[in-house]
């Protein structure tokens, strides 16, 4: 047995994974990918995600094939923005309230809820080091988060945000003052801004 070869393209267009949507879209059933990793010829990487063995993971990505509302925020928006030098061994991500993800999201993320009004506010995109595209929140709206979710936060990884924040050159103290306005923030904003710089 082998890969049929618009999977195997599939598979090499999208850094070595494919999902079971996209084995749908493509006009195969949804069990021939479990078959495949039967035969050891792919192997399953989370719920509906497939990848080639032996290659390289890439969690973040894999995560946001799952789900098209999650975006990455806190402690793992605090990585991709270059403010933490630790990789986050478990992801936050952050949906609208109105929106649920699945129960296997919420066992191996931290996920966070907010109005969907206030959902897509300093979303952006960026490529993970293995190259596939993934959705986050830019350096202001992350600072907002850390201070809104203070209570399931760690008081030092919110100073520390915040010294690295004010130390960057590419930070906008006028948008951090917009968001943390929107996100009712601006009076701890204040506070620890006095503290740490």
């Amino acid at each position: 047995m082998k890969l049929n070869a618009v999977i195997l393209e599939t598979l090499k267009n999208n850094n070595n994974i494919i999902t079971t949507s996209q084995a749908v879209e493509l006009g195969f059933s949804r069990y021939l990918l479990s078959k495949y990793e039967k035969a050891g010829l792919l192997e399953r990487e989370r719920q509906g995600v497939y990848v080639l063995p032996d290659s390289i993971h890439d969690d973040m990505y894999t995560l946001t094939l799952r789900s098209k509302k999650i975006i990455f925020s806190h402690d793992t928006s605090l990585f991709l923005n270059g403010l933490s030098e630790r990789t986050p061994f478990v992801h936050s991500i952050t949906i609208p309230n109105n929106t649920r993800v699945s129960k296997a999201i919420q066992a191996e993320c931290i996920c966070y809820h907010i109005k969907p009004e206030l959902y897509q506010i300093g979303m952006t995109t960026r490529k993970t080091t293995l190259g596939n595209e993934v959705r986050y929140y830019n350096l202001e709206r992350t600072i907002c988060d850390l201070l809104r979710s203070r209570s399931r936060g760690d008081e030092e990884t919110i100073l520390s945000a915040i010294k690295n924040y004010a130390e960057t050159s590419n930070k906008d103290l006028n948008l951090l003052a917009v968001y943390a306005s929107k996100f009712g923030v601006d009076k701890i904003l204040k506070r620890y801004m006095e503290v740490t710089v």
